[in-house]
């Protein structure tokens, strides 16, 4: 039985009403203004956001660390990443998210490395500067050709006050050449790994960008079609699909920020003609820096789904000539036939499903095109750490009706999927198993549940198959939701 958007829109309302008594008044309250449903005309989603979570609930969040250490830096391949502090922020940190990279690890590259400076009771009494200083050392002995090291500030850091400015410019000094970072990316600081991306951005700025020239880079030659892929992270070889998208219809992409990327691909991205921007959240602020220091525009593009990858490529062939806008559409022709293969395929057993989503980033609005390309429904969707402009854009990808919930708790999420009973979740690794043990089936789409590439052409036809293939699993049949009688 169809139901109406207005009668879906009371449904959501009820639902968010009783979900909310389970609260003490001031908490109810406090959470009401993330609980909503999006209207059609309206400039947001209705729903605060960028706020410190309450103490006491299961929030997904994670911190500031997470957000320079685990995305900004951690995938720049050539570099050394000291998480300074605490080993556990480290270990739990590493290899964490599958950022595909080129090199040879422990050799030239060092993403699926653990540097930890070991914070003991004694450096938190006398302080971790010399100990930095020390490691410094060991580790231009140990791997020679590292072209740089960054230092990711644990909690600890910011506490006690280690100056890692101080020893970042002394061993600059001492190894000349080498690029030495210090990133106050303390856990403690801002209401989510949010700030963390935003610090990470300006350390950048002032540490990359500020002490290098690349007009005086002699092995630089300049095209009139470079460009530079930033906010893809290269889960499963993401970058990669993009990549050669961008090639194909006649572009050079001299840097990608960060998967697979390089501290030389940093330094050469304000020689860009454009910077085509995937994860606004995580890299807008750098972006936006790159426009007003050295003029380069940039663009948002989404190659989730055929019909965002249609309209991302000719949005960027746009910024360039005829030859570049021809060779767009040749690229999108191309490709009609796999896609026309995928739908073939995926579309019958797809159609009309339901899914709720609740991830960091940009998938909560970006994923939703492509589910719709296979008929699929997006009936709730929330970010983790969203801004309120994520949620500005948002209002172009959801439909009238959808329930929307910011910095969803667990109790508030596994209600939720409880009462609307999507026949898909998409989320995140704290979250599978709850509602897989609930008979629901899932995706982990912060990391494709270790698949991937989702990016691209090719990367749809995976994305449809996984989609399948977790929907229509017989493992459900023999697990009984908990909504379920049992006979």
């Amino acid at each position: 039985m169809s139901v109406t958007v207005e009668e879906r829109k009371a449904a959501n309302k009820a639902l968010i009403d009783e979900v909310l008594k389970a609260y003490p008044e001031k908490m109810a309250k406090r959470r009401a203004k993330h609980l909503g449903t999006f209207e059609d005309g309206k400039p947001d989603c209705g729903v605060k956001s960028n706020i410190k979570s309450l103490p006491g609930v299961m929030t997904i969040r994670g911190c500031a660390y997470a957000g320079s250490k685990g995305v900004v830096w951690g995938p720049i391949k050539d570099m050394i990443h000291i998480s300074h502090g605490p080993v556990g922020c480290g270990q739990y940190s590493w290899a964490a998210r599958r950022n595909y990279y080129i090199g040879t690890t422990g050799i030239d590259t060092f993403v699926t490395m653990q540097f930890t400076s070991d914070f003991q009771e004694k450096d938190i009494v006398f302080g971790g500067d010399k100990k930095l200083d020390k490691i410094i050392d060991e580790i231009q002995v140990l791997f020679p050709l590292n072209k740089g090291i960054s230092i990711q500030s644990e909690c600890p850091i910011g506490l006690i006050g280690d100056d890692i400015e101080a020893v970042s410019k002394k061993k600059s000094a001492q190894y000349e050449g080498h690029t030495i970072v210090p990133v106050r990316c303390e856990g403690f600081r801002g209401v989510s790994q949010s700030l963390g991306h935003h610090l990470a951005n300006d350390a950048i700025r002032d540490w990359v960008f500020d002490k290098a020239d690349p007009d005086k880079r002699p092995d630089f030659v300049s095209t009139p079609y470079d460009v530079a892929i930033i906010g893809d992270y290269n889960i499963g070889g993401d970058a990669w699909s993009s990549r050669i998208l961008l090639e194909e219809i006649g572009l050079r992409v001299i840097a990608q920020w960060s998967g697979d990327g390089s501290i030389a691909e940093l330094e050469n991205t304000p020689k860009a003609k454009l910077n085509v921007l995937h994860c606004y959240r995580s890299m807008n602020y750098i972006s936006r820096h790159m426009e007003e220091k050295y003029g380069i525009p940039w663009v948002e593009y989404n190659f989730f789904g055929p019909t965002m990858i249609e309209k991302s490529l000719r949005e960027i062939a746009s910024h360039f000539d005829d030859t570049i806008k021809a060779n767009a559409e040749k690229v999108i022709a191309k490709y009609r036939p796999l896609v026309d293969a995928v739908n073939a395929k995926f579309r019958p057993r797809l159609q009309d499903k339901t899914v709720m989503l609740f991830v960091g980033g940009l998938r909560p609005r970006h994923v939703i095109g492509a589910y719709e390309d296979l008929g699929m429904n997006v009936v709730g969707t929330g970010y983790e750490f969203g801004h309120n402009d994520d949620y500005q854009r948002t209002t172009h990808y959801v439909k009238d009706g959808t329930l929307i919930y910011d910095d969803v708790t667990g109790y508030e999420f596994e209600k939720f999927v409880e009462q609307i009973q999507p026949d898909l979740v998409g989320s995140g690794i704290k979250e599978k198993y709850v509602f897989q043990k609930m008979g629901v089936p899932f995706r982990q789409m912060h990391s494709w549940d270790y698949s991937g590439p989702y990016h691209g052409y090719d990367g749809y036809a995976i994305f449809a198959r996984d989609m399948d293939m977790a929907i229509s699993s017989p493992v459900w049949g023999l697990a009984r939701a908990p909504w379920k009688k049992t006979s």
